[in-house]
């Protein structure tokens, strides 16, 4: 009896742990996704307000762009998350603020430069910022319509 326990102790050790679930993601990961070449950084100076992102609703959050920096708050995926600090431009319309995983994608911004919708190519998340926290409804469905062309599932989008 000693024996058997030993092999089927043995056994457990042995055994993988199950594997973690996939990242939530928003988007088809096979779809091309674009930036917006002709975007322009500076252009970011200022506070946006956020009203709209993927996943389960957590209310707007806000972020304050200064030369080189970011600062506030984004409701991703159903929970706040702070972001605090610098931020490099990776390419066209692409930023990589301290301590986030993946670039963000600046997708789309309105020509007078009030709303934007940022995404990743990976799809784990995407918002709408406006400047005034006030998006109108023609541009709301703009910053849809540019989710839905890089391949977000756009049910999933919600308005704060």
């Amino acid at each position: 009896m000693r024996r058997l326990a030993l092999v089927l102790l043995a056994l457990a050790a042995c055994a993988r742990a199950p594997e973690p679930a996939p990242p939530e993601t928003f988007r088809n990961v096979s779809a091309p996704i674009w930036s917006n070449a002709g975007f322009d950084p500076a252009s970011l100076s200022g506070t946006w307000r956020q009203v709209a992102g993927f996943g389960a609703a957590c209310g707007g959050g806000g972020l304050t762009f200064t030369p080189g920096r970011v600062e506030g708050s984004l409701c991703v995926n159903g929970q706040m998350r702070r972001i605090s600090g610098p931020f490099a431009v990776t390419g066209p319309a692409r930023l990589l603020p301290a301590g986030e995983g993946e670039p963000w994608w600046i997708l789309w911004i309105d020509i007078n430069q009030r709303s934007m919708a940022i995404g990743t190519p990976s799809g784990r998340f995407g918002f709408v910022l406006d400047r005034t926290g006030a998006i109108s409804p023609d541009r709301l469905t703009a910053a849809r319509e540019i989710f839905d062309w890089n391949g977000y599932d756009t049910a999933r989008l919600r308005a704060f």
